[in-house]
């Protein structure tokens, strides 16, 4: 059965950390558009129906005044906070501590705001309108979980290493996810896992995983079971430690909880790795503009 209403995430905590606080964020766009505004612009074609941006409580006054203020009047729009008030108790994060507590965490702070099938996306990633296409038509006639998966050679930076999660698969479902340093280096695309394993190499239209995941209300009472082993794992590490969704996702496939259909896409991402990445993106956002795909002025 179709579904009345899907939901876009957009976890946003880290925005201030990434960039030096909201007001330096560097616009993209002719009229001071953000990397969010081309997204939340491209969900609503898609036909989404509600938006919550999960931010730190500090910035909600700089975030509804810059990006919420153009979005609201388009599309129900509601905020969450990431907070560590609901952690287990037995464990403390240091005052100090100024980064978010992860995307795992992030997610499950939206919880009381999500009872619908949604997808999830950064702040600060372009993906284009076809991935918004293809896991909102998903998200509408699926009850199970999806991961869009990019092709590798279209997700690097000419600037250095980036962290992907490279999509293992088998029968057009993921089998595992890992979270690995890439880099093209003498037209290999070489892969280093976080975790230390063995290099490896991938062909350039291997599928990787840039944190756009279509899930269901299912997913928190997973986040939350899995929240207490992850902090007793790291409970030496909570100052800079992070509870991820990619590390849940892959316990769920490797625990057969939950099966994740790749879907693919052939749009171009575009994210800010290093600063210098600002260039190709207001670039392809003006040639996007130049075709018809965006107005110069995207919300007028």
């Amino acid at each position: 059965m179709k579904k009345d209403g899907i939901t876009l995430v957009v976890l946003a905590a880290g925005m201030g950390s990434r960039f030096g606080g909201l007001k330096q964020i560097e616009p993209v766009g002719p009229n001071c558009e953000f990397i969010i505004d081309y997204s939340v612009y491209d969900a609503i074609k898609a036909g989404f129906t509600k938006i919550v941006f999960i931010i730190k409580e500090e910035n909600y006054e700089i975030f509804k005044e810059t990006i919420g203020k153009r979005v609201e009047p388009h599309i129900s729009v509601e905020y969450a906070f990431q907070k560590n008030d609901n952690i287990p108790s037995e464990y403390h994060i240091p005052k100090d501590r100024e980064k978010p507590l992860g995307t795992a965490h992030a997610l499950l702070c939206a919880r009381d705001l999500i009872h619908e099938n949604f997808a999830i996306i950064t702040a600060d990633d372009f993906y284009g309108y076809d991935a918004f296409e293809k896991s909102a038509k998903y998200l509408r006639d699926h009850d199970d979980f999806c991961v869009i998966g990019y092709q590798i050679g279209e997700t690097l930076s000419t600037k250095g290493t980036v962290k992907r999660g490279v999509c293992m698969e088998r029968d057009g479902y993921l089998t595992q996810i890992i979270e690995s340093k890439v880099e093209r280096v003498d037209g290999v695309i070489k892969c280093e896992p976080l975790s230390g394993a063995h290099m490896y190499e991938v062909e350039e239209n291997h599928s990787v995983s840039m944190l756009m995941f279509g899930l269901t209300p299912k997913i928190f009472p997973m986040i939350e079971n899995q929240m207490r082993d992850y902090f007793e794992r790291h409970k030496g590490d909570l100052s800079s430690c992070e509870f991820l969704i990619p590390d849940v996702l892959d316990t769920i496939i490797r625990s057969k909880e939950e099966k994740i259909k790749v879907i693919k896409t052939e749009g171009k991402w575009y994210g800010v790795t290093y600063r210098e990445d600002l260039a190709s993106i207001k670039d392809a956002i003006h040639k996007l503009i130049e075709k018809g795909e965006y107005h110069n002025d995207l919300w007028n």
